[in-house]
Parts: C-alpha cells; structure tokens; sequence
C-alpha cells in the first residue's frame, strides 16, 4: 500500500497503519521538515517534481541520498488537467541522465483519454506510473484528470502496447527471418560485365551491380578488388560467392571491426574525446587473437604524468604483467572489469578506483566489455615497460604486439581497394 502526508503527524499514521511505500507530492518535494520525517519512517519513498527547477530537484535528491533513503523520482505536471503541450516527457530522460542510479517514473494529470502519452513515457525511461482513478455514479462525476475504469484499462493496454513495442528485453534487436527475405529480394548483386576466364582476377571494370541478389551471389556490399574468379563466366552471368581471394585477411580486415567496436562503446558511455589523441591496438598474441587477448589503449595525454582510456571489449582478457618504472591507477568508466593483483580479485564498477604500484603482477578482463581511465607516471612509449609472464609475449617483436593508428586509422590502410570500411 501506498499513502501521501502532507504533514509529520501524517507519516506516524503511515507507520502506524503498515503503508509499505510513502509518497510526497509535488507541493511538498522541498518541505524538509516532512522530508526528514520520512527519512526517519525507514520506508521506500516516491517524491514528484512537479513544478521544480532542476537546482531544486539536485536539493531534494541530495537531501535524501545523504539520509540513506530508498526513493525514486516522478516527472510530474501540476497542471490538471495538463494539455498535450505541457507534459514536457524529455524531462524524464533529463532526470534519468542526471540521476542515473535513481527510478524515475511518470505522475499523469493528462485527459483520462490520452492514452499515448503513457507510451511516451515509457519509451523516455519511466518505470512507475501514476494516475487518478475513480468510479463515477449518478450523483458522483469525476474530475477532467481522473480516469474510469473504462478509461484505465485503456490506458494499462496502451502501456503494455508500449512496452512490447520498445522491446527493452533485448541488448540487440533479433533478426528476423521475414524482414532479411525482404532485404534480399532489394539487394544488389554482383554480375560479369564481360566474359570472365577462370582464375581472371576481378576488376572493378569486369562486373556491374544490379537487381535481384540471388542465394549463392556475391552481393555488392561483398565486392572487393583483388579476388579471383573460380570458374568462367559468361557477359552479364551472376557471379558466384564461391570465388576465390587473392590475398590472405589483410591487417585492416581485422583492425577496422576494432575500430567501430571501440567507437560504439566510447559513444554508448557517453566519453567524448578530442582531436589529439593516439590509438593503439595491443594484440599479445597477434591481431587474429584480439577478440580474446588484448584492449585498446588511447592516450590523451603523456607528460610528466599520462592519461589514457583503456577500452575492452566483452570477453577479452590482457595478459599478467607488471611494470619497473610505471605507477597507476585505475578508475572505471563503464562496464564491469576484473582485476588480479598479486593473486588477489578485485571487480571494479562505474566510480571504483584502484592503484596499481609498480613492480606487482597484475592482468584485467572483462565481460561486458570495460572502459577505465588510466592515470600513471609518464609511458616510456615505444621503449616499453611491460613485463610479461608469458615469455612467448616477451620475445615477440613490438609490431607483432601493438598496431598504432593515426586518427582511428583513417587512410592509414588504404590500398586501393574498391570497398573501404
């Protein structure tokens, strides 16, 4: 059950009466005198905005976080019944960046028959939904703001409409068999534009794109230079995806899908990053192994002391080391990392720091994928100043080890290939 006082004698018949969640309304979210007799009732809390400027807001929750109090958040309008202009829904997500470990929700004052707003809503981020119910009789009509039992079981449905639309439960949207048949029958395959002798290499001038793709073409998006036909082909002859390459995987196959994997990450965590910076792909046991053994290292700044942002990806581990000359510490950014100094465990989340001193063993993986700020004495750069337990690491050249790139690589590989990732 859930109750609203509206004064400290309010709370103590909450207590007294077992109500299991308090809710202070909008008028009373910066009443401190309540707000600090709620914090004594013990009681998760729902406080409503309505009405209060952000600095207000950052008050209320830092008054209640600082108390230990279990609460969420609600976007809410003070305005009864509130017109479709003014449910200013964006703020749900500006509540939800700024107090990102807090649940925020949606307190309705809206027309009863609105019933899209409650899927705004959701797809914004609120998770607790409020309205007013009531039953109208002859003698009894409800207020402009307040729904029927007719109106909320539309506007329940229209909520799970929503919630099956967003599809929170996936991390990736599933491919669907239906819409990848539809995909097909628009792509664009490849054919010969003239006759093509077995074992011809493929030219950009020898083939033309077109509709349709048929199952077991080479698709356009697939064309490269540099790969040899298998077998002749007749003028306009769809050709074949069972073709043959001319050269092994190239270091850019293998670097580009690092690339945008890193981008994705920096860019979901919201870590932007300027023009000055150098990259460099550690790849311990060589650039095929990299989606198990390795990280990407970015380094922003490199003085007296340096600054970097270590980036794995989920399921890579890098190697036990230790360093003579580095010092450094560790703060997490983003995912969940596992560290082992010395023998000893430690799971870092978004906030935790750790030292790392020189001279210990220590090695890190993770597997939600992990960002982490590195803040250390100077790096000794292309001399080095890892140590590695693995002595097959050790005695592998510097280049066989680290790719470092120049503006995330770009023009760095380029080759004259037709199709540039």
């Amino acid at each position: 059950a859930m109750a609203t006082p509206f004064d400290e004698a309010s709370v103590a018949v909450c207590e007294a009466l077992g109500i299991e969640v308090i809710k202070v309304a909008s008028c009373s979210a910066l009443d401190f005198p309540l707000l600090e007799r709620v914090a004594e009732a013990g009681k998760p809390a729902i406080i409503s905005v309505g009405g209060l400027a952000i600095k207000d807001v950052d008050r209320a929750v830092s008054f209640l976080e600082h108390r230990g109090v279990h609460f969420a958040l609600e976007h809410c309008v003070a305005i009864y019944p509130t017109p479709p202009e003014k449910l200013y829904l964006h703020q749900i997500e500006v509540l939800r960046n700024r107090y990102p470990k807090i649940v925020v929700g949606f307190s309705t004052h809206e027309s009863p028959e609105n019933t899209s707003a409650i899927g705004l809503a959701y797809a914004k981020g609120a998770r607790i939904f409020e309205k007013h119910i009531g039953v109208p009789t002859e003698t009894i009509k409800l207020n402009a703001y307040s729904a029927s039992p007719r109106q909320l079981r539309s506007w329940l449905s229209a909520h799970k409409e929503a919630v099956a639309e967003c599809g929170d439960e996936y991390a990736e949207r599933p491919k669907d068999e239906k819409e990848q048949q539809d995909l097909s029958s628009l792509s664009r395959g490849v054919y010969a534009k003239t006759d093509i002798s077995g074992g011809q290499e493929l030219t950009r001038d020898a083939v033309f794109f077109a509709m349709p793709w048929t199952e077991g073409q080479l698709q356009s998006g697939d064309f490269r230079t540099r790969l040899i036909a298998a077998r002749p082909y007749r003028s306009g002859q769809a050709i074949s995806s069972g073709i043959a390459a001319k050269r092994a995987k190239s270091k850019k196959d293998y670097i580009y899908p690092v690339v945008h994997a890193v981008k994705g990450l920096l860019n979901e965590a919201r870590i932007p990053l300027s023009h000055d910076f150098t990259v460099e792909i550690s790849h311990h046991y060589g650039l095929p192994r990299f989606v198990e053994t390795g990280c990407v290292i970015i380094t922003c700044i490199n003085r007296e002391y340096a600054k970097k942002l270590v980036v794995q990806l989920s399921g890579q581990a890098h190697p036990t080391h230790y360093h003579k000359k580095k010092d450094e510490t560790f703060q997490m950014l983003s995912g969940e990392l596992e560290v082992l100094i010395e023998g000893k465990q430690y799971t870092l989340y978004p906030g935790d720091t750790l030292w790392v001193p020189r001279g210990v063993w220590h090695s890190f993986k993770t597997k939600t994928g992990a960002i982490f700020e590195e803040i250390s004495t100077r790096d000794e750069g292309e001399s080095g100043d890892s140590y590695y337990v693995d002595k097959e690491i050790a005695r592998k050249p510097r280049e066989e080890r680290k790719t470092y790139l120049h503006n995330w690589g770009r023009h760095q590989f380029d080759d004259g290939e037709v199709h540039r990732p």
